[in-house]
């Protein structure tokens, strides 16, 4: 059960594990009996303290609360011969919950949703006039249940999405530990990035419409940011924090673009909540609505369900569209 780590709990959902190449040497710590890097409650130039760090960020350590992420932001494409485009809005919606484990690493039970909504009014968007293909479309909302993360010392696996994505477990582990740093004023930032190639679900002899080719090029970038006080504070059983996640992805398989040239880029600033009262009206009314089982996180059963993608999922799901006319 490996992912990318995305922790819009402190993971979103689309819903993504990076190998030990991607993370930097963290900041040298300041000096003994001081708040700072190494303590006095965490030591994050550990593995042992980044695993209880990256815990608090993705849930609650109080495993009967629910931690809850979200994340808005604008879907860009990106093509030769021209300036990128804003095409719409979107809305991730996460939910996860802690299990810890006999070995004191940790399961995060979690799921999540990214809704397309209108750049002007903000509304859920159902259909959209793609400006390339001159064509409505249905929008297809990415319900990733579950996403399930696993937190332990060690730099987490590359995910494999359902067998795809070909991971090398010779290898030995690498401790986490992860680039974090004190930024001034108090605060506390750290940068993860993951950069994947792997074969496609979506065919392009089964999905011509929906396939963007044969292999899924994909990267995603976090960046978190919280008081570095609350990092070391032995009280806060869970972290509130904010920060951007990037992702560049094919496009959209319910855009309907086949092999066309170009790519899409997702922006967006990421937040933590402690209830669903941190999603906005329309969101949250959606989600009540459309997806209600995404508002809690999954049961300890769902662990044995394999991560996938909203590229997955899309392929289980879905059927081919039909030649356009």
């Amino acid at each position: 059960m490996e992912r990318r780590n995305f922790l819009l709990t402190g993971t979103m959902a689309l819903g993504l594990s990076a190998g030990a190449e991607a993370f930097a040497a963290a900041t040298p710590a300041k000096g003994a009996g001081t708040v700072g890097l190494k303590g006095p409650y965490v030591d994050l130039t550990t593995g042992p303290g980044n695993k209880l760090a990256l815990a608090r960020l993705a849930g609650d350590l109080d495993e009967s609360k629910t931690k809850y992420g979200g994340a808005k932001g604008v879907v860009t494409a990106v093509r030769e011969g021209g300036p990128l485009r804003d095409l719409f809005g979107f809305e991730v919606v996460s939910a996860g919950r802690l299990w810890k484990q006999p070995d004191d690493s940790y399961r995060v039970l979690h799921r999540e949703t990214v809704l397309y909504t209108d750049l002007k009014t903000g509304d859920v968007l159902t259909e959209y006039d793609n400006p390339y293909t001159n064509e409505k479309v249905r929008v297809v909302d990415v319900v990733n249940d579950p996403w399930n993360e696993y937190i332990e010392d060690f730099v987490p696996r590359p995910p494999s999405y359902g067998g795809l994505n070909k991971i090398d477990t010779s290898k030995p582990r690498t401790p986490l530990v992860l680039p974090w740093r004190e930024v001034g004023g108090g605060l506390l930032s750290m940068e993860r990035h993951i950069h994947l190639y792997y074969p496609a679900a979506l065919k392009p002899d089964k999905w011509p419409r929906e396939s963007s080719g044969p292999m899924n090029r994909v990267s995603e970038y976090f960046t978190y940011c919280l008081p570095l006080a609350d990092m070391q504070n032995a009280k806060l059983t869970t972290l509130d924090h904010s920060g951007t996640w990037v992702r560049v992805t094919p496009w959209l398989p319910w855009m309907l673009m086949g092999q066309a040239p170009g790519h899409i880029l997702y922006h967006s600033t990421m937040h933590s909540y402690d209830s669903v009262d941190g999603f906005k009206p329309k969101i949250l009314a959606h989600m009540r609505k459309h997806h209600p089982e995404m508002l809690e996180a999954p049961p300890k059963e769902s662990w044995a369900k394999p991560n996938l993608s909203s590229l997955e999922v899309y392929a289980r799901d879905e059927k081919p569209a039909p030649a356009k006319q």
